[in-house]
């Protein structure tokens, strides 16, 4: 039984901005910039915190122990896949990522990961704000990074 249709292409290009985004904001390090991309009452999976009820909770666990510790934060738009609701209000996105993590002696390695984020909007052409966050790394890849970076 086949459920998922293909999105209309707006629909695709508002999640992929919506991960072009975050991206920018994490590699800038960018708390405040990065708020309007994520919904007052998300809810997250992290790393540090199981749920994370509030984007206040989910920027102060997740976001901080991680943004100034790692570089070159990026969703490649090519393995970016979204299921959009009937309406076009809901859409579930996923990407995969690329990152640059550091040792604690400052030796660099690769961070690739991916996401799950549950995306919504109130009318059809507005951009999306995320409702869920789930990120995870690539089985073998050490969860911690230990960079210290303010900005890009």
């Amino acid at each position: 039984m086949k459920l998922r249709e293909e999105p209309h292409s707006d629909d695709l290009a508002a999640v992929k901005t919506w991960f072009a985004d975050l991206s920018v904001r994490c590699r800038a390090v960018d708390y405040e910039g990065a708020r309007p991309l994520f919904s007052d009452d998300m809810i997250a999976f992290g790393t540090f915190t199981d749920f994370m009820i509030g984007q206040e909770l989910a920027e102060r666990e997740q976001w901080r122990n991680v943004w100034g510790t790692i570089r070159k934060f990026d969703f490649d738009p090519a393995k970016i896949h979204a299921i959009v609701s009937a309406d076009r209000l809901t859409a579930i996105g996923m990407g995969v990522w690329t990152s640059d993590g550091f040792h604690p002696n400052g030796d660099r390695f690769d961070r690739p990961g991916r996401t799950t984020v549950a995306l919504a909007r109130r009318a059809v052409g507005q951009p999306f704000v995320a409702t869920h966050t789930h990120m995870s790394l690539y089985r073998g890849t050490p969860e911690r990074s230990y960079g210290r970076f303010t900005g890009p």
